[in-house]
Parts: C-alpha cells; sequence; structure tokens
C-alpha cells in the first residue's frame, strides 16, 4: 500500500476535480453544439424553401436536393465541432471515414448506382417535377426525384416508387415536355359513302374543337381501305393537359356532323358466298357406269 502525504493527496483531488470538471465542461458544451447545430440546420433548411419558394429561381426538381444540402453541410460541421471539443483529431476521423465508405461501397454496390443514376437524372433532367412520362413499365406523373427512388402517382392515382436505376436503364416517354401533343384517331365510313365530303365535313369538326390548334394543321386522309370501312387518319396537335378531353370532343364532334350529314360509320362485316355442294351421280340413270 502506498503511503500519500497530505500535498499529495490535495494534488490528486485537485487534478482529479479539474480533470471531471473541464470534461463536464466539455460534455455541456457539446450537448449545447448539438442542439445549437440542429436548431440551425432546421432552421437553414425552412428558411431556403421559403426562398426557393418565394423567388423560384431553383426548380421543384431540384429542390429537396438544394434544401438536404444545406441542411446536412450544417449537421456536417455540427459534428465535427463536437468531436474537436473532445480533443478528437477530425482529420484522423475524415480518413478513417473515407476508408469505412470506400468498404461500404463496395458491398453496397446496387444501392449506389441508383445514388449515381440520381445524379445523372438531376443533372441531365429527361425529366422534372409534375412531367408525365412513362418509364419502366410505368406512367404517371413525376412527385420527387429522390438519390435513391423516383417516386410518381399513375393516372389512376396509385403511388408508384422506382428505383433510380431502373428509371436511368429504361427508355423515357415524357409526355408532357413539349407544349402539345398529337391525337391520332381512326374512323371509318361505308364504301358507298362520298369520300371527299366525309374528309370535309371531319376536318371541319376537328377545327371546331377548342384546343386543337392550327400548327401544326390538323389532317384528315384515308389511312386503309379495310375490310368493311374505309379508315379515316384523324390528326390534331392540342396542348398537352387538354390531351384526353379533346381526344374525346373530337370523336363526339365527328359522330354528330356525320349523323347529320348522313355519312355511315359501319359496322364490322363479311360477305360470305354458299355454294352447294355437288351431289353424287345417280346409278340408275347410268347403268354402264356401274361396275359389279
Amino acid at each position: 500500500m502506498i503511503d500519500l502525504t497530505t500535498e499529495q493527496v490535495l494534488a490528486v483531488e485537485t487534478f482529479v476535480t479539474k480533470t471531471l470538471a473541464g470534461f463536464a465542461l466539455d460534455v455541456v458544451g457539446a450537448i449545447a453544439i448539438l442542439i445549437a447545430g440542429y436548431t440551425l440546420s432546421k432552421w437553414a433548411a425552412n428558411s431556403t424553401t421559403r426562398f426557393v419558394e418565394r423567388t423560384g429561381r431553383i426548380d421543384a426538381t431540384l429542390q429537396p436536393l438544394a434544401i438536404g444540402v444545406v441542411r446536412y453541410s450544417i449537421l456536417s460541421l455540427t459534428v465535427m465541432a463536437v468531436l474537436a471539443r473532445f480533443g478528437v483529431q477530425t482529420a484522423s476521423v475524415i480518413a478513417v471515414l473515407g476508408a469505412a465508405g470506400l468498404a461500404i461501397g463496395l458491398a453496397l454496390q446496387g444501392t449506389l448506382s441508383n445514388v449515381a443514376a440520381g445524379v445523372m437524372l438531376l443533372v441531365l433532367r429527361p425529366f422534372k417535377v409534375n412531367d408525365v412520362i412513362m418509364v419502366a413499365g410505368q406512367t404517371g406523373a413525376i412527385l420527387q426525384i429522390g438519390l435513391f427512388t423516383t417516386n410518381m402517382n399513375t393516372n389512376d392515382n396509385v403511388f408508384v416508387s422506382l428505383p433510380n436505376s431502373a428509371v436511368w436503364n429504361s427508355p423515357i416517354l415524357n409526355y408532357t415536355r413539349n407544349p402539345t401533343r398529337r391525337i391520332d384517331l381512326t374512323i371509318g365510313i361505308s364504301y358507298g359513302d362520298d369520300i371527299d365530303k366525309a374528309i370535309a365535313v371531319a376536318l371541319e369538326a376537328l377545327v371546331g374543337v377548342e384546343g386543337v390548334v392550327q400548327a401544326p394543321a390538323p389532317t384528315v386522309a384515308v389511312r386503309l381501305l379495310g375490310e368493311s370501312s374505309v379508315d379515316l387518319a384523324i390528326r390534331g396537335f392540342v396542348p398537352h393537359a387538354q390531351f384526353w378531353t379533346a381526344s374525346f370532343a373530337i370523336q363526339r364532334a365527328i359522330k354528330l356532323r356525320f349523323d347529320e350529314e348522313g355519312i355511315t360509320i359501319p359496322f364490322p362485316q363479311r360477305t360470305v358466298h354458299y355454294a352447294p355442294a355437288p351431289t353424287a351421280p345417280n346409278p340408275a340413270e347410268n347403268p354402264e357406269e356401274v361396275h359389279l
């Protein structure tokens, strides 16, 4: 057993007291830094959101990324400040995190491919929020482009979340990127109707529908001589937001005008020619052909 003098005991007590006091101060300071950093990150994210919405300088597609960068940058600096408070060398921590990140990246190649695809989608911008697209067998309006997934609502209001890699590696059909979209319809008339009259009537009805633009010009032409009808191709460009309403209105307008002008839209039909079966010869009428 070691005997300590009074002076040594006092020195030890002073050292322990100072050490505990310093550690306590460091803990309190770290907690204060964490609270301040977390509060500041939320405030910065909310301020960025309000600024973006008010000014409109950043597209809605990039808003989540911009807000996330601001918030997580502040949180990262907060963590570094807490570590520095305890005397941890941040350079060593960054080196360790880099090595760990490399190992994790090798283990999560599939997940990181979604991140890479998400970055490419945000940079090249083949579509943006609220665009209606068809990709990977799904059609819907884009809700959000994240670093891992692309979220959309289908036309029948079903939520779909697609991995970014699946979106990036598939053909993308963007229905709303261009200001107008072409409507293609096929309407048949009877072979007995006047083709030129039917074309003129259909074109008049097509032009009269609200939303049909004049450039490019609407078109009505003979498309096919079908089995039971002469098929007319009806084509007109409309703003993409009016595509379905205009498509329904065009078909209704043409049907009403055809009825007024006596132009027939025939039902599918076939002409069948019946040939009677040949009758067998009667041996009684030709006895010489009878063989025993």
